[in-house]
């Protein structure tokens, strides 16, 4: 058994430093109030040198808490302290509205503090976010409010999809093992449980679409309260990324869609379909990898090809692994997936799997581990220079997984490199054209919310829709999914809308990166890590720019597609070798 090590933030919820700590952020919360009483140079350093501490303390406190709670989803322990917390959170923000209202008084570029001098881009960001700012009584008024609201129905959902037993030839099975079978090796298998979870959801989807229509209709009512012009720019600004950048990343999405419908046709012929893939066989296998990825030997693997981008990259791996920064294995209690916890506060990063043996966990342990990397690399920066938007987020771990995948399939013999470039197109298909599809209905959702709630099959329609204007031919229209609405939970979110796009901005950025890096070699470690320095105190442009890239030129993103392009051709050569039977 591999398990994280949390002592480095706490010993146990009884150590007394967990406790000093807890209340040590309501002292500091207080002095820091006291700060906008002045008007002064010194009284702004000085909130900006007990908000980094404020902050080190809640990230500490919060992590500790959730980390405990994703290994032990029980624990009563630390389940009362993240109530306690989020109840204290909440009340911090009146006096927020204040302080940043405070901030807005100064004019910051007169000012000379070295440390001011260093926080500039997020002090201005408050400055200029200020417009959408209400006073502090409304403010406070929607945070308790959305307990009742959006967080509540966000909790409703949930409890519903959690709720949800599927039913395949009399056996009843959770809903999360029933969307595992749509990998499976058995055609029929995949086939009965996409049926039969389809069939699950009606006794649930009225509620469900409540639930909905509620977090849409508050997020619409908040964003025209702060004058937003639509959630969209809310959303951009939130990002730190310009409409035109977008504009342009989704333009040649939308231009390359045939390269990835190409991808399923030819998918859909090695399996024997001829009107396109239907929905159930998207994850399916084309080829079985036979081969065993134990954890110790996917350890090696990934340090040895990390340490050829460059050492700082391959020791940090090796440092994660051997001193105990990651849980590895499923167990009770544990939650599922995969997820990378930055721990700036203790300049250390933890990390959960749920590792099983397979190639593909050891792609999600690269991935893992490049998000730990961008974190090692913003470690210089104050914690308030270390937020990065969520864009960006996915670039290191992308490059990180491109790394050990390239790798591996300069190695592989013909039946594994199927097996790879499968997984690569798959996963490609989905962040590239399921991604494109989200967009489109969410922003189709958000447009007829306007004129009030959707019916179920309003909701439905405007799902299939999406699909189709995405997948095209690649897909057999007989079987799509009316239903992805419901258990995806980016759409549950009232604080971050259009959780779609920054996913493919990461991937793409991050094969964008690559293929500089297949150019310049070695050197280009350098410009990758000051490019991840930047992220928490720069626009993306501005992030991107300083190494040269122009996030609004359309050649940059037709060369991360191009990369697909490349894996295309292998993949249907490889198949016309007929290496499935071989």
């Amino acid at each position: 058994m591999k398990e994280w090590d949390l002592s480095k933030l706490y010993q146990s919820f009884d150590d007394s430093s967990f406790t000093t700590d807890f209340n040590q952020i309501i002292k500091l919360q207080k002095q820091i109030n006291t700060y906008r009483n002045n008007n002064d140079e010194k009284s702004l350093e000085n909130y900006l040198v007990d908000l980094i501490k404020l902050n080190q303390l809640i990230e500490k406190v919060a992590n500790y808490i959730s980390l405990t709670l994703s290994v032990d989803t029980t624990n009563s322990i630390a389940l009362k302290y993240s109530d306690q917390l989020d109840n204290l959170l909440a009340s911090f923000v009146e006096d927020e509205v204040l302080n940043q209202q405070w901030i807005s008084t100064f004019k910051l570029d007169s000012l000379k503090s070295n440390l001011i001098k260093e926080h500039l881009f997020i002090l201005k960001e408050i400055q200029q976010n200020q417009k959408y700012t209400l006073d502090k009584k409304s403010e406070s008024i929607i945070a308790h409010m959305q307990n009742t609201g959006s967080n509540a129905f966000s909790k409703l959902k949930d409890q519903l999809i959690s709720s949800i037993e599927v039913t395949i030839e009399d056996q009843t099975y959770p809903l999360t093992s029933v969307l595992n079978m749509a990998y499976d090796k058995d055609r029929e298998i995949r086939k009965k449980a996409y049926q039969a979870e389809i069939n699950s959801y009606q006794d649930k989807e009225q509620a469900i679409a409540a639930c909905l229509n509620g977090i849409k209709g508050e997020v619409l009512y908040t964003t025209k309260l702060r004058g937003y012009e639509n959630e969209l720019e809310r959303t951009l600004i939130n990002a730190r990324m310009s409409k035109e950048t977008l504009d342009v990343l989704l333009t040649v999405m939308q231009e390359n869609l045939n390269v990835f419908r190409d991808y399923l046709k030819t998918k859909a012929t090695a399996l024997g379909y001829q009107n396109g893939l239907p929905w159930f066989e998207l994850y399916a296998p084309v080829i079985e990898d036979h081969d065993s990825h134990p954890y110790e030997k996917s350890c090696q693997f990934i340090i040895n090809q990390f340490s050829t981008f460059s050492e700082h990259l391959g020791t940090f791996a090796k440092k994660a692994i051997e001193n105990n920064w990651i849980d590895v294995y499923p167990q009770s209690g544990k939650v599922g997936g995969a997820f990378c916890c930055n721990l700036h506060s203790i300049k250390e990063s933890r990390f959960l799997l749920n590792y099983g043996d397979s190639f593909s966990d050891a792609i999600t342990m690269a991935h893992e581990l490049g998000h730990g990397f961008h974190g090692e690399c913003l470690n210089d920066e104050s914690i308030l220079n270390s937020d990065y938007p969520m864009p960006i987020a996915e670039t290191a771990s992308t490059f990180c997984e491109t790394i050990v995948t390239k790798a591996a399939l300069k190695k592989a013999n013909d039946q594994t490199k199927l097996s790879l470039l499968e997984d690569e197109l798959s996963g490609a298909t989905q962040v590239i054209v399921d991604i494109y599809s989200r967009y489109l209905f969410e922003s189709r959702f958000f447009e007829k919310r306007e004129t009030g709630a959707l019916s179920v099959e309003e909701i439905k329609e405007l799902m299939i829709q999406a699909q189709k204007d995405a997948y095209g031919d690649g897909l057999d229209h007989q079987y799509l999914h009316p239903y992805m609405w419901t258990w995806k939970p980016h759409y549950y979110y009232a604080d971050c809308s259009f959780y779609n796009f920054p996913y493919a901005f990461g991937l793409l950025l991050a094969k964008g990166l690559y293929t500089i890096y297949q150019k310049e070699g070695s050197k280009f470690s350098n410009t990758y890590e000051k490019l991840l320095s930047l992220t928490g105190k720069m626009s993306l442009e501005d992030v991107c720019s300083s190494v040269n890239i122009n996030l609004k030129d359309k050649s940059f993103w037709q060369a991360s597609i191009n990369t697909f392009k490349e894996d295309l051709t292998l993949y249907k050569q490889l198949l016309n070798k007929d290496v499935i039977s071989q």
